[in-house]
C-alpha cells in the first residue's frame, strides 16, 4: 500500500466518524422537530419504528404560542444576552490585560481567585447573589438577569492567556512613544485580542441562553423571565404535554439558529484562533 492510498484511507476514515459524530447530534434536534407535529399519543408509543406523525399537525405550536408570549420572552432573552456580553468582554479584558502584562502586588493573589472561582460550582455563589440582588430591590427585572455575568472567571482567564501570548516588542514600543497604560491598552493591545473577545462573546452567549436555575431564582414573573425558565415553567409536575414542549423548544431555538447563521464566519474564527493562543 503506498503513501497516496494510506492518505486516501484515512481521510475516508475520518469523514466516516465525522459523519457519524454528525448524525449523533443531529438525532435530538429531529426528533424534537417530528414530535412537535404529533399528538399526545404518538409521542408517548414505546414502538421505536413510529418515527414520523401519522399527520403533520399545527396544534401544539397553535397551543404554545396562544399560552406564552414568545415576543416578550425572546426581547427578556436577547436583553439577558447582550447584557451578559457587554459587562463580561468589558471587565474581563481589562481584567485580564491587567494580570497578563501588569506588575502590581498580589498579581499572583488576584489570578489564584480567579482559578478557585472556576474550579468551585456556579451554584454556590447563587445564594449571596441573591441576597445582594434582593437587599437592592432589583428581584423580577433584567438587571437581576443580568448580574452574574457582571464579572467572568473563565472570560479573565481567557483574556489574559491572550494578552500574554502577544510579544513584549509591541508594548515596549509604545513605551517609547510616550504611550501610558490606559493608552497601551486601549489602542495597541486591546484591537489584537478581537478573536479572543469574539470567542468570549460566543460562550457568554451560550451559557446565558442555557442558564436556566439562576432565571427561575430571582425572576418568578413571567413577564421578565427569559426563554429557558419559560419551558420549565410549563413542564407539568405529573403529566407533561410533549408536543407542546419540543414545540417550545424549536420556537425558543429559532434565535440561535439565526445568530448562528448570521455569524458563522465568526464563530469559527473566534473560538479557532482563541484556542490557538492558550
Amino acid at each position: 500500500m503506498n503513501n497516496k492510498t494510506k492518505k486516501l484511507l484515512n481521510s475516508t476514515l475520518i469523514q466516516i466518524v465525522l459523519l457519524i459524530g454528525a448524525v449523533v447530534m443531529i438525532v435530538p434536534f429531529l426528533w424534537m422537530f417530528l414530535t412537535s407535529f404529533k399528538t399526545i399519543s404518538e409521542s408517548t408509543q414505546m414502538n421505536p419504528f413510529v418515527i414520523f406523525p401519522s399527520k403533520w399537525r399545527l396544534d401544539a405550536f397553535k397551543s404554545v404560542m396562544s399560552k406564552m408570549n414568545f415576543l416578550r420572552l425572546y426581547w427578556n432573552t436577547l436583553v439577558l444576552i447582550a447584557g451578559r456580553i457587554f459587562f463580561a468582554v468589558i471587565t474581563a479584558t481589562m481584567a485580564g490585560y491587567a494580570l497578563g502584562r501588569l506588575k502590581f502586588p498580589g498579581r499572583s493573589l488576584a489570578f489564584g481567585l480567579v482559578l478557585f472561582q472556576m474550579m468551585v460550582p456556579a451554584q454556590i455563589f447563587i445564594i449571596p447573589q441573591y441576597l445582594m440582588v434582593s437587599k437592592m430591590g432589583m428581584l423580577n427585572t433584567s438587571f437581576a438577569l443580568i448580574f452574574p455575568g457582571l464579572v467572568t472567571a473563565f472570560g479573565t482567564f481567557l483574556l489574559r492567556q491572550a494578552y500574554m501570548s502577544l510579544p513584549k516588542d509591541l508594548e515596549e514600543a509604545a513605551v517609547l512613544d510616550g504611550c501610558g497604560v490606559f493608552a497601551r491598552f486601549l489602542f495597541v493591545m486591546l484591537p489584537l485580542t478581537r478573536s479572543s473577545m469574539v470567542a468570549l462573546g460566543i460562550f457568554t452567549a451560550l451559557f446565558a441562553f442555557k442558564d436556566l436555575m439562576w432565571p427561575l431564582v430571582v425572576n418568578t414573573e413571567q413577564t421578565t423571565m427569559p426563554l429557558s425558565a419559560a419551558l420549565a415553567k410549563i413542564q407539568g409536575q405529573f403529566t407533561s404535554d410533549y408536543p407542546e414542549l419540543m414545540a417550545a423548544s424549536m420556537l425558543a431555538c429559532v434565535p440561535m439558529i439565526i445568530i448562528y447563521i448570521l455569524f458563522q464566519k465568526q464563530f469559527i474564527e473566534g473560538i479557532a484562533t482563541s484556542g490557538s493562543k492558550m
